[in-house]
């Protein structure tokens, strides 16, 4: 299973994955930001900031990224597919895409949030360090940034 960037067609598949995990996303709580992701990740797909990992037709991994911001914006996976290699291969894939030149950033939950557990392991094994302490939707989170 490769990154591959996301098509159009791909977002039924895309919002199912997205809809499975979205407990586990702030900004995501309701049927109306669910919505407006779909809306998000479509304006990526067009602008080939968006990376998926498939399981046959089932969208198993997906990352957003940004080129203008030079950041990761989202990064999820199947927790049928969690510990296998998934979020590695996507966030491998969309730093390449990214200005190595130039601060890369990334948004994580906190050191003390369950939630963070395995993301802020998995940017710190890319070399992210821990950055500036920030709130997103309402939430408590922390800045990663890998330096150039």
């Amino acid at each position: 299973m490769q990154a591959e960037w996301g098509k159009s067609d791909d977002i039924d598949e895309w919002m199912k994955l997205i809809e499975a995990i979205s407990w586990n996303f702030p900004g995501l709580e309701t049927r109306e930001q669910i919505d407006e992701h779909k809306k998000t990740v479509l304006r990526f797909i067009d602008k080939k900031q968006a990376l998926c990992v498939k399981n046959g037709t089932e969208i198993i991994g997906v990352l957003l990224f940004s080129r203008r911001y030079n950041m990761i914006c989202c990064l999820g996976v199947s927790p049928n597919y969690r510990r296998c290699g998934i979020a590695t291969r996507l966030l491998e894939k969309a730093i390449n895409e990214l200005d190595r030149t130039i601060d890369i950033t990334v948004s994580t939950f906190r050191e003390n949030d369950v939630k963070g557990i395995a993301p802020r392991a998995l940017y710190k094994s890319f070399g992210f360090i821990e950055d500036e302490y920030i709130e997103e939707f309402g939430y408590p989170n922390q800045k990663f940034v890998l330096h150039p």
